[in-house]
């Protein structure tokens, strides 16, 4: 598969910011899901499970730690997606 065809960053810039209820104009490529756009603990596990079920993946805590940004989603999600499911 190839990586850049495995998840839309567009797709998943418009799915990150309607679950932090951000235009999508705010949620650039390197801003912090945390410091910079005031996502919580509450939107971050709504957040999980959006993308869990919008890309057929297990998000351990971990993961989402390590995915503070858009482009550490897309390169996590994008790795994921490519391992298959269940990984």
């Amino acid at each position: 598969m190839n990586p850049d065809s495995a998840i839309d960053l567009e797709k998943l810039r418009a799915t990150v910011a309607e679950t932090l209820e951000l235009d999508v104009e705010e949620v650039t490529d390197d801003a912090r899901f945390v410091e910079d756009l005031g996502a919580d603990s509450l939107l971050a596990l709504e957040m999980q499970v959006v993308l869990e079920e919008q890309y057929g993946v297990h998000l351990t805590e971990d993961d989402l730690r390590a995915a503070t940004t858009l482009r550490a989603a897309h390169a996590l999600l994008t790795a994921r997606t490519a391992a298959g499911p269940g990984e």
